[in-house]
């Protein structure tokens, strides 16, 4: 029997850390495995700021604008393809002939900032079914 002087009044009580200690690395490993494989939402394409101050786009590239006539709320804007003008009705006719003969099917739409939400996501889905596989929105005036 151990016997130690001046131990039989007091009681030793001591923690033992090895198991807490295992337990919080395990915990730590196991985090750093799961946390990482987890998406978080969906990839997107963050264009560049560009190097010149206005945008000009190729010949080759399809710009349909969304110009606000100024009339007040309630009208459709007016809508020009690379700067020539066209009717919404003649907007899906229009580029589905110009998708035509096109291996690369993107279009870009910029509007004027005061034209209501609900003309721009009509012009991406008359974009969309006019043919273009991919849209991109680009902002500003002119």
């Amino acid at each position: 029997m151990f016997m130690s002087a001046g131990t039989r009044n007091r009681a030793l009580s001591e923690m033992n850390l090895t198991p807490l200690i295992d337990v919080l690395l395990v915990l730590l490993i196991i985090f750093m495995v799961v946390v990482p494989s987890r998406n978080l939402g969906e990839r997107a394409e963050v264009p560049l700021p560009a190097k010149s101050p206005g945008f000009h786009p190729p010949p080759d590239l399809v710009v349909i604008q969304l110009h606000d006539l100024g009339d007040g709320d309630g009208k459709r804007p007016q809508l020009t393809i690379n700067q020539q003008s066209v009717a919404w009705d003649g907007l899906e006719p229009r580029l589905q002939s110009i998708y035509r003969d096109r291996s690369e099917k993107v279009a870009f739409l910029k509007g004027d900032p005061e034209i209501a939400f609900q003309y721009v996501a009509e012009a991406v889905d008359l974009v969309h079914r006019g043919g273009a596989v991919r849209v991109g929105l680009l902002g500003g005036k002119n």
